[in-house]
């Protein structure tokens, strides 16, 4: 098990499931949006070898700025090159959900990654664990 945090999100590894949380008092802005790429990278890096897939929580996100969705793009298409088979998302408690699940499209149908959207962590676990196995 990895574990890393940068004050406004946590990563963890467990088993071939990437878990990162990103709660309500991000503000991802450049600079969070730069350590968080450089802390995908790392643990991409250490997972790469076999299948794998993401389970991402926003807790009270709001939305993102166009050069985060940008970063975000770009993290996403480096982590399907290295692996990841597909993406889960669970929104929790935004007042933006809409606008953050159509961010979130945009960015996983620009790398052709399988993906959905949850409320629910153990439902998108479930589907998740259908990827790789």
């Amino acid at each position: 098990m990895q574990y890393s945090t940068q004050g406004s999100y946590r990563i963890e590894q467990k088993n071939n499931i990437l878990l990162i949380d990103i709660d309500e008092q991000s503000s991802f802005d450049d600079v969070v949006s730069a350590q968080y790429h450089k802390d995908i990278k790392t643990m991409t890096q250490k997972m790469r070898h076999s299948p794998w897939a993401s389970l991402i929580t926003f807790k009270g996100m709001g939305v993102f700025s166009p050069d985060a969705e940008q970063s975000l793009i770009e993290t996403t298409h480096y982590r399907v090159e290295n692996g990841m088979v597909a993406i889960a998302s669970v929104i929790l408690d935004s007042a933006y959900a809409d606008i953050l699940q159509l961010q979130l499209q945009r960015i996983y149908q620009s790398s052709s990654v399988q993906f959905n959207f949850f409320s629910d962590t153990k439902y998108a676990k479930d589907w998740l664990d259908s990827f790789i196995q």
